[in-house]
């Protein structure tokens, strides 16, 4: 990708674009061996730059994405079966983006997309407790113990029990024989939510996430996408950082 000088120096962490600017003029900056000084230069990501000698790693520029995957999409980059990827709806977007996780085919919801693989390895792992909080259409009407089992971990077929959750029926419909049950979980096993109330009696009919963290699908419809703010992104690194090992409470 072909970048603004001065943007790939700060995003290098040289100086603030202003500052590198400054720099660009002074005639500090050197690219493949010639001193630059126009500040509308453009650089790739194969060239070599210089700043007072010394060469500067240049990286493509971080960027974050919340997006409100629809169903019937494949949380990847590609699919041999040409079926409908997460990527398409990004491409306008220059930079390579990936999911951070992944959601179900038929699981619509909150999808956070990067390219920035440090901040996306620590939201994936289960250490940080990062939590993510679904709504499930579940066949029949689940008991109150059933919920609290829920809350205290579920023993899945591959014998691994599930952590501790928030699970809550929001709503009943005895003639249609189904429950919407909110239910959070800071883990990422595959298909664990469906899982879960497998386990317990009550197949998974449809399933949404509706929160990741702090994060929420405020404002956007199926198929939209809004890149993150600065805060935003500040918070997330700060609480993957920042390991947790807290218990969730039951509800």
């Amino acid at each position: 990708m072909v970048q603004r000088l001065q943007k790939v120096m700060a995003t290098a962490g040289i100086a603030s674009r202003r500052a590198s600017e400054k720099l660009i003029l002074e005639g500090r900056v050197q690219v493949n061996g010639q001193v630059v000084t126009e500040l509308g230069t453009k650089v790739a990501g194969d060239d070599i730059i210089k700043v007072d000698g010394q060469t500067i790693e240049h990286q493509e520029e971080k960027v974050y994405f919340l997006f409100y995957k629809p169903r019937g999409v494949i949380s990847a980059v590609k699919d041999d079966k040409g079926r409908k990827v997460v990527t398409d709806y990004f491409t306008e977007i220059s930079q390579r983006l990936y999911p951070v996780g992944r959601l179900d085919y038929d699981t619509s919801g909150l999808l956070l997309m990067t390219n920035d693989g440090q901040l996306a390895n620590e939201l994936m792992h289960p250490r940080y407790h990062v939590e993510k909080s679904y709504l499930a259409k579940v066949k029949g009407i689940p008991t109150n113990e059933q919920i609290k089992a829920l809350r205290a971990g579920i023993k899945l077929p591959d014998g691994h029990k599930t952590a501790r959750a928030k699970a809550k029926i929001l709503k009943i419909d005895k003639k249609k024989d189904f429950a919407l049950v909110s239910l959070t979980i800071h883990e990422g096993r595959y298909h664990q939510v469906k899982n879960m109330f497998a386990a317990i009696g009550h197949p998974v009919q449809k399933l949404k996430r509706e929160t990741y963290g702090f994060l929420t699908l405020d404002g956007l419809t199926a198929g939209q996408f809004r890149p993150l703010t600065f805060a935003e992104v500040k918070e997330l690194k700060k609480q993957v950082r920042q390991k947790s090992n807290r218990i969730l409470p039951f509800t």
